[in-house]
Order: C-alpha cells, then structure tokens, then sequence
C-alpha cells in the first residue's frame, strides 16, 4: 500500500489513493455517502435512541451505530451552543430534533434554533450529507396569512432557514401542509404520512357497513378520502368554524350516516382537543354514533386535550386514541388506559438505512396506494 514518505520530522502517514479507494468501496466497506451517523439534540434523543436500536436491530450490525446525542445547551445568558464531540468529516449524519417537546421546558423557537445551529456545526465540519429528521414540523401550520390578516408565511421562512443553516435533504412525519416540496425546493424532501399505519391499525373494520370515516375538517379530507377507499368505508367531512383562536365550533357533518354504529376519526394532530371534542359530541348526540375511534399523527401533549379526551371516552363512546410519538409523549397521556402510542423508530430506522444506501423511500409508503380505486 502506498504511503507517504517518511521525514525526520513527521510520523508515517497514510495517502488515500484512488486503486484504494476503490478497492474499499467494492469491498462494501461504507456506503457511498459515507460512514452512518445518527445525531440528534436534546429534544430529539428521546426517539434518536430508539431509531438507533431499531437500525441495529433490523439490520443485524455487529458494528455500533454511531451516535452523537445531546449536542446542543446553554449558556448562562441562554444562548445556544452546540459541540461536536467526535470527527464527523466524511459522514452521513441524520440529525434528529423535536422541534416541540411537551416533556421538557424547552419551547418551539429553543428547540429550532438548538436545530439550525447543530445543522451548521455538522456542515462546518466536514460531514458529507447532513439529513434532517423532524417528525413533528413545527411552524406547518403558518403555510399561509390567515384571510383578512397581514401575516408572513413563516413555514417558508422556516425552510429557508433550514437549507441556509447547511441540511441537504428532509425527512417529516405527515406535515400540517401540502406545500412542503414547494417550500423546500431546492432539496429533496421525504414526506411521510399514517395512511399505512391507519389502514392496518383499522383492517378489522374494513368493509362493514356500520363503519364511517370522518375528517374534522377540509384539511383531512383527502386523507380520509384514501384511508376510506382503501378499506372500502364510506367516508364523511365535517364543516368547522373558528370563532376565536383555539375554538372550534362543527356546525354540520356531511355524509350519510344512515346504519351507521361506527365511526373512525382521523387527523393530522390534536393540540386543544377542541375540534376532536366538538366533533365527537356532534356524531354521538345529532348521528347517533355508539362508538368512536380516534387516530391522529401528532399529538402536542396539551393538558386540555387529555381532559377532553378522557370526558369523551367517559361520556361519549371513545373508545380508542391512536397517536404516534412523533412528539415525546408526556406521562399523563401515557397513563390514559385508551390512548395507544406507536413508536416511529421501526418506519424511521427503514427510511435511514434507505436514504443511507440511495435507495427508494417512497417504496415504503406505496403498497396501499397501487390498489387504491381512482
């Protein structure tokens, strides 16, 4: 093997040559994009360690996946820093962050920069990719000025910031908007989204005629549209009107609910609970519903909305809460006997081992919708 010559001065030193390289790479000694490495901020540990023993898990590695967690704190004045603790020149890193974390007193805005400046510090140091995994994206929901209101669209900033901070691509778990690809145009963006996950936690209902699927808004409807389809249901939408922030009044559900016993909400997240409760009151006391399964795939964790769902499966027939932990779930929602929490590390350690091997993500999501009527 080629090396550098030696000098009275300097130690022997290895020279990368281009039969070596070669030579590695045909061996299948690393990825093309580098080593693998996983990194994630204080808020976004809680699932990075369970991406991390998913990956292991799945793909059978003897070698410990790398992982640098907790990089960012603070100083005494509160600004961030974030510090590296180990060479990541070459590397393909995935920096995992929960932009809201409802378990820690770290707000939206601390949480997104600790993120940007963790991007920063990976890109200034010499990692080859830098893939971002936000499974919550906060800030979707400002995709667009409230009508009648001088507002930015401050999800586009966002994502201008991101890409300015050094990411080279994204990964996001069913993000509040469409418009996420527009909004990040100049990377590749990887959407994900629970259709796949709601199909199979629901397959027992499908094709019974006593079953409807709702969405609580206009928002949900295409994506209760394709859950409904896909398990052969009929499928309803309800009309909603905000009359102050963080109040939602249903003023109308349509759809056909004659013989209808059942019925399976679906929703992007649930912060208040406001529209979950007045929807669910609304199926049960005007449609006559005698069971009511609710599955969103964020949920931000607020007090109220686990006192709204708690009356609502004592009161009004919920029987049965799915959430993802796209968001690390407080302990109150984790003592509520009918709220299921699925983990996202299995889906999420796949899309990394694909991303990681330049292989399809979109793979992974499909199945569901080759079938699917048009």
């Amino acid at each position: 093997m080629p090396t550098a010559r030696k000098s009275p001065q300097s130690a022997v030193v290895e020279v990368t040559t281009s039969a070596r390289f070669a030579d590695e790479h045909a061996a299948g000694s690393e990825s093309s994009r580098g080593r693998l490495l996983l990194a994630s901020c204080r808020s976004g540990s809680y699932l990075a360690r369970r991406v991390a023993a998913a990956y292991e898990r799945q793909t059978g590695e003897t070698r410990p996946l790398l992982h640098l967690e907790n990089i960012d704190h603070q100083f005494s004045d509160g600004e961030t820093n974030v510090r590296l603790e180990q060479d990541v020149n070459g590397c393909d890193v995935f920096l995992l962050q929960g932009l809201y974390d409802p378990t820690s007193q770290r707000g939206v805005d601390e949480n997104y920069l600790a993120f940007l400046i963790a991007a920063r510090a990976l890109q200034e140091w010499g990692a080859n990719y830098v893939t971002a995994v936000l499974p919550y994206l906060a800030y979707a929901r400002q995709d667009k000025p409230t009508k009648f209101e001088r507002e930015p669209t401050t999800a586009k900033l966002m994502a201008d910031l991101s890409i300015e901070a050094g990411i080279d691509r994204l990964v996001v778990w069913h993000p509040h908007y469409q418009q996420t690809h527009g909004f990040y145009g100049k990377i590749p963006v990887d959407v994900l989204d629970g259709l796949n996950l709601f199909i199979e936690q629901f397959q027992p209902f499908a094709g019974r005629p006593d079953v409807i699927a709702v969405a609580p808004d206009a928002g949900a409807s295409k994506f209760v549209t394709h859950f409904s389809r896909a398990l052969n249901l009929n499928s309803a939408i309800a009309s909603k009107y905000r009359p102050r922030p963080e109040e939602a009044v249903v003023s109308e559900i349509i759809g056909d609910f004659s013989d209808k016993r059942i019925a399976i909400v679906l929703d992007d997240m649930v912060s208040s609970g406001g529209t979950i409760y007045a929807l669910i009151k609304k199926l049960v006391d005007a449609m006559g519903i005698e069971e009511v399964y609710l599955a969103a795939s964020h949920n931000l964790g607020l007090p109220s909305a686990g006192e709204r769902l708690a009356e609502l499966h004592a009161n009004y027939h919920l029987k049965q809460v799915i959430f993802t932990n796209s968001i690390p779930p407080t302990e109150a929602f984790q003592r509520l006997p009918f709220v299921q929490i699925h983990c996202l590390a299995d889906t999420l350690s796949q899309v990394v081992n694909r991303i990681h091997y330049n292989r399809s993500v979109s793979d992974l999501f499909y199945n569901h919708r080759l079938s699917r009527p048009a």
